[in-house]
């Protein structure tokens, strides 16, 4: 009776999975939870107000942000009730424009922290599970860094003790336990991912991108450790990068298009360029050295793609998805369309293979879905916000 037992707790435990982070805990948009199935039921739902942050969820509770009547709020909801534990507001611009505006980076979770960047540099630390403040500043009145077009986007990263920013062209940090700021760069604009930590060489670094390049920058200290030019209509260098030994896949929208680059050498080589994949802010993900991403703008003919990450080849195109946001689990792809529907595929290079396809939500739905302990997590522009089992 306790072999089964301690096997029925390991077997949860392997199937049971925090997130909390954004892109998950190994910053790639990829779960090591199983899915217990593949139809979705909405067990609970929620006003969160106007925005397209995503979600976190962390020792029961799950976070989002979002705003309504002039003011942002961070939210903590329970996990499988949907009960509200705690909120914060405070005032805020909507900053609505050319599309709802609201919120937009998604809160940080670690060590019974919550971490929260909101568009306009205002920066918090809470007690995660109570919502209490333990401290709080504004970082781009403290270091004048210029505010990008559509606000700052990047959640914070924690790295050791810091939590690095993207904010500055090559990004600020701060101590994670008294918001004192350790070094900052350059005002000129930032671009709107959030900090990338990788190590390359046994060299940790972390990778941001500005208005006109990413770079990889020295998370102790801030010094610029590589450039590499990559200047994209308005700015917009949104969607992650992702990395695989030492090459590193960047990608923008705009008919930006994206790049291979090798960051083995002091400069960064790049192997291949392309148009094939345009990630215009919503992230793609690696799995089995294929990328499966949102290619194309919103708004025209965007399709869900798969290519091969060593050389950039297109393997599928499904434009009945047309665009979406996406992360993976269990050898499938979890997708939400900007119509609001929801639907898991096989994660397959040889071809676009749906098994099931749900609408969840209506109105305009950008923001990435998020599989946490059997329940995922969707939400639109507007603030619906849904829970749901897979079964």
């Amino acid at each position: 009776m306790k072999l089964a037992l301690l096997l029925l707790a390991v077997v949860t435990s392997m199937q049971a999975a925090d997130w909390p982070v954004w892109r998950g805990p190994n910053h790639d948009g990829i779960s090591s939870e199983k899915l217990a199935g593949t139809a979705v039921k909405k067990v609970w739902s929620a006003q969160i107000g106007i925005g397209f942050a995503s979600f976190t969820e962390a020792n029961g509770q799950v976070y989002t942000t979002g705003h309504a009547d002039g003011k942002d709020t961070v939210f903590s909801f329970d996990a499988k009730s949907g009960k509200q534990v705690w909120k914060y507001a405070y005032a805020a611009d909507l900053g609505d424009k050319y599309y709802e505006g609201g919120t937009s980076a998604t809160p940080t979770i670690e060590d019974g922290k919550a971490y929260h960047l909101s568009r306009w540099g205002d920066l918090f630390c809470f007690d995660a599970a109570t919502g209490k403040i333990l401290w709080q500043k504004n970082i781009q009145k403290e270091t004048g860094a210029d505010i990008p077009d559509w606000g700052f986007a990047g959640s914070p990263l924690v790295s050791g003790n810091l939590l690095i920013l993207n904010v500055g062209k090559a990004g600020t940090a701060v101590e994670k336990a008294t918001g004192k700021t350790v070094w900052t760069s350059d005002k000129a604009n930032s671009g709107y991912c959030t900090p990338y930590p990788i190590t390359v060489n046994g060299k940790a670094q972390a990778v941001l991108s500005s208005g006109r390049a990413y770079k990889g920058v020295d998370p102790s200290n801030g010094s610029v450790l590589w450039e590499h030019t990559w200047s994209t209509s308005y700015g917009v260098n949104a969607a992650d990068p992702i990395l695989s030994g030492t090459q590193l896949f960047i990608s923008s929208g705009y008919n930006k298009g994206c790049s291979l680059l090798d960051l083995a050498s002091a400069e960064p080589k790049e192997i291949w360029r392309s148009r094939v994949m345009k990630n215009q802010f919503n992230s793609s993900v690696l799995i089995d050295g294929h990328l499966y991403g949102s290619d194309g703008d919103e708004g025209k003919s965007a399709s869900l793609k798969c290519i091969d990450f060593a050389t950039g080849t297109e393997k599928w195109s499904a434009a009945d998805v047309g665009f979406c946001s996406l992360m993976a689990a269990d050898g499938k792809l979890i997708i939400m369309t900007a119509k609001g529907e929801l639907i898991i595929a096989k994660a397959s290079p040889t071809k676009f293979e749906s098994i099931s396809r749900t609408p969840v939500l209506t109105g305009r739905c950008w923001s990435a879905p998020v599989l946490a302990n059997g329940y995922i997590y969707v939400r639109n522009a507007t603030g619906d916000m849904a829970c749901l089992s897979v079964q």
